[in-house]
């Protein structure tokens, strides 16, 4: 019988390999991605403090409907590309969280971008 691959070691393999070579700072922190089955959640953070500057998820109260779909993922990067300009941060590194660039990721980071991030 052969033995499904472990997705959540996997996924956690790569967001380590990825968080050694990425690190957010003042000028430039970390815009960080966790998708889970129901929700969708961002962080933008400075690793060299340790401080979380903004955040925002699906479960927020702007944001209506299903948080586990596209257009919720979208909302989420426009409200923390929002957020994260009251605190006039503008410039970014994508942290994808070991997830695979595409669908509610990829919806996210183009959210941000339309919300003015640069990454």
């Amino acid at each position: 019988m052969v033995s499904r691959p472990d997705t959540k070691k996997a996924r956690a393999k790569r967001h380590k390999r990825v968080r050694s070579k990425i690190s957010g700072t003042a000028s430039c922190p970390r815009l960080c991605v966790f998708r889970s089955t129901s929700n969708i959640y961002a962080q933008i953070i400075d690793d060299v403090a340790g401080v979380t500057l903004a955040q925002a998820s699906s479960l927020d109260k702007e944001i209506t409907g299903n948080g586990g779909n596209k257009e919720a993922a979208k909302a989420v990067g426009k409200l923390v590309a929002e957020r994260a300009k009251e605190k006039n941060i503008v410039d970014v590194v994508f942290d994808r969280g070991g997830n695979i660039y595409h669908g509610r990721v990829k919806e996210l980071a183009e959210g941000a971008r339309e919300g003015g991030l640069n990454f």
